[in-house]
């Protein structure tokens, strides 16, 4: 098991740092989740239901993320593509966080406008960041490889790379989410200061971008249908919710799938048959997966009221919870990729030393879909307090 850590770990280089450092300031975005959540429920007279529409909204960017990306390819913004995307994500970013330090703290500045309203827009405000640099460091990945080695060394770095971001991601949460809870029991009284602490956020993108060494890449030509098509959607989303038109959620979801659906389709119209099918079934296991319901609001109001939990005992939950599913979903993880043996084609030095197969992948995804299934359900039914 620790192999899997130590292996990426030991083959880290020093330009690897910058773009791990972005990573590890998406994943920081759950260092005020614990204040923010006490503060909602203290000082807003938003429901259950009302923070569950807000996340419909906040939703919306992440399902346009191909515009994002699209202006990333193609747009060059002061002279550059790449880097001055994340520097408009971390300024994002940084502007909801003191929009937040403001409203948390009763500043003058914003007494004129409602609390939940100054809350939406800074949670708006923030995902917009987060998408924006979450699809730049996606990209920058393949652009700090070595492009002098030979092309399976490219991939084998490229894949170093992908596991030690998502390390370094997983890290943050793990880390951040736990420090950020015991902060916000320090500072229960004096809430802001959480958010004013989490302006190191922005400053973490920012030193990495600065850091960063890229390589050259041609600027793609901008697809005018991507591009353009997704700017009016975006305005469509933004009049729908501004102008608070009657099941403006449900029509934009259908919108929204819709308009993903075509622009998909433009996409991969040149793959063959074999591949297009697979993305579609890979689609639908993720749209299912992204559409489960959850109770994560309702459950911790009655966490916070019924059990008496604290800021402090959210955060142990959640640093102990963190470290848990990654050691044992990575062990789960393991031995059935023992089982279900699914291998790509490598080579190296011009001979094969592993060939593509991919026919066990389909049972792996049975009993992966199994368990999160079962597991769950046998747990509760053999621990359930109301049999005592």
């Amino acid at each position: 098991m620790l192999d899997i850590f130590l292996t990426p770990i030991r083959a880290l280089r020093m330009r690897y740092i910058p773009i791990l450092l972005i990573y590890f300031s998406y994943g920081s975005s759950v260092f005020t989740a614990i204040a923010e959540n006490f503060w909602v429920k203290d000082a807003l007279d938003m429901s259950a239901s009302d923070l569950a529409e807000l996340a419909v909204w906040l939703t919306v960017p992440w399902t346009v993320k191909m515009i994002f990306g699209q202006m990333v390819d193609s747009i060059k913004i002061f002279d550059s593509n790449r880097k001055s995307c994340v520097y408009i994500g971390a300024i994002l970013i940084a502007l909801s966080s003191v929009l937040m330090i403001t409203v948390v703290g009763d500043y003058a500045i914003v007494q004129g406008f409602s609390k939940k309203f100054i809350y939406v827009i800074a949670s708006i405000i923030a995902i917009v960041g987060f998408v924006i640099q979450n699809v730049v460091a996606d990209t920058m990945t393949t652009e700090v490889v070595d492009k002098s080695q030979s092309q399976d060394k490219i991939n084998q770095e490229l894949a170093t790379i992908q596991v030690l971001s998502r390390l370094s991601l997983g890290l943050a949460i793990f880390l951040t989410g736990w420090i950020g809870g015991e902060l916000a029991d320090v500072f229960s009284d004096n809430r802001e200061a959480v958010f004013m602490i989490a302006l190191f956020v922005p400053l973490l993108s920012i030193l990495g971008v600065s850091l960063v060494k890229l390589n050259t890449v041609t600027i793609s030509p901008v697809n005018k249908q991507v591009l353009f098509g997704g700017l009016v959607f975006a305005i469509f989303i933004v009049l729908m919710g501004y102008n608070d038109v009657p099941y403006s959620q449900e029509i934009v979801f259908i919108v929204s799938l819709g308009v993903v659906l075509y622009l998909l389709r433009g996409l991969i119209n040149d793959l063959d048959t074999r591949t297009i099918r697979h993305i579609k079934m890979a689609m639908i296991v993720i749209f299912v997966y992204r559409a489960m319901p959850s109770v994560d609001t309702s459950l911790s109001w009655w966490q916070i009221d019924v059990l008496g939990f604290d800021e402090s005992f959210f955060a142990k939950l959640s640093a102990i919870g963190g470290g848990i599913a990654l050691a044992a979903g990575g062990l789960l993880a393991k031995y059935l990729n023992k089982f279900f043996v699914v291998s790509r084609k490598i080579i190296t030095d011009g001979v094969v030393t592993s060939v593509q197969n991919y026919t066990e992948l389909g049972g792996l995804l049975w009993i992966v879909i199994g368990t999160w299934f079962v597991i769950p359900i046998a747990v509760i039914l053999k621990f359930n307090p109301n049999k005592a």
